[in-house]
């Protein structure tokens, strides 16, 4: 919440566009409504506010804002129906140092037992790209009830999680329709592909960005399905939709 632009009135304007979109479009839309706040407290008071617009989502960032806060956070939103979305600011500082700090897998980890419905889990393919096999052992750290040690993945002991709930991957940064075949094949339908500069950067505007990237992903979906494979095809897939 800063002077140029402060979270109420932000909330009050995001929620209109939602409504609106609503309106127009007749399904359901969200937005990531930021309620890392610096206490709890204000945190609270932001996510209750975003509750009374009837908007269905929320956003934390969990690093900055803590695991305690993290928590508190989640139990409220899961006792209220709100959706809460991990952002993980701050991050790169502490996972990519080689000689010590924190490897997100256990961050990851930390924050499925926090609590948070899903994360940034990083994209393999653009800009905020990871190794491939140990990003994917993370997501299945997230997402699954019961991950079997594969030392290849950066999974060093089988992981069981009892019924503790997972939390969705959230493939985000630098993404864009050429990536959709990668990003389908890498993730699969449980997870959330989040495109931004993707979407407004498209040529035409920001709806025909949106409609890009949903018939793309459609495309990809119903190409897998009918056996194809998006490694090898996936360009061809995606000019295929476009005609």
């Amino acid at each position: 919440s800063q002077p140029f632009m402060r979270w109420r009135d932000r909330f009050l304007f995001c929620a209109e566009a939602i409504y609106k979109a609503q309106a127009e479009t007749g399904e359901i839309k969200g937005h990531y409504l930021n309620a890392t706040a610096g206490t709890c407290e204000e945190m609270i008071k932001r996510a209750v506010f975003a509750r009374e617009l009837g908007v269905p989502i929320v956003m934390h960032d969990y690093l900055t804002g803590g695991f305690t806060a993290n928590t508190s956070l989640a139990h409220y939103c899961r006792d209220n129906g709100l959706l809460l979305h991990i952002h993980r600011a701050m991050h790169a500082v502490i996972d990519r140092q080689k000689n010590h700090g924190i490897h997100f897998r256990v961050l990851a980890k930390a924050l499925r037992m926090s609590g948070g419905d899903h994360i940034h889990s990083g994209t393999v393919v653009g800009k905020l790209e990871g190794e491939r096999d140990i990003t994917l052992g993370f997501v299945d750290l997230l997402r699954d009830d019961f991950i079997e040690k594969d030392r290849s993945r950066g999974i060093y002991f089988t992981q069981d999680w009892v019924s503790l709930p997972g939390v969705i991957p959230v493939a985000s940064g630098g993404i864009h329709v050429w990536h959709m075949p990668a990003l389908t094949e890498i993730f699969g339908d449980d997870s959330v592909l989040q495109f931004g500069g993707g979407t407004l950067g498209h040529p035409w505007g920001n709806a025909p960005g949106a409609v890009a990237n949903r018939v793309a992903l459609e495309a990809c979906v119903q190409a897998r399905n009918e056996g194809r494979d998006l490694a090898v095809e996936g360009n061809a897939i995606i000019r295929e939709a476009a005609q």
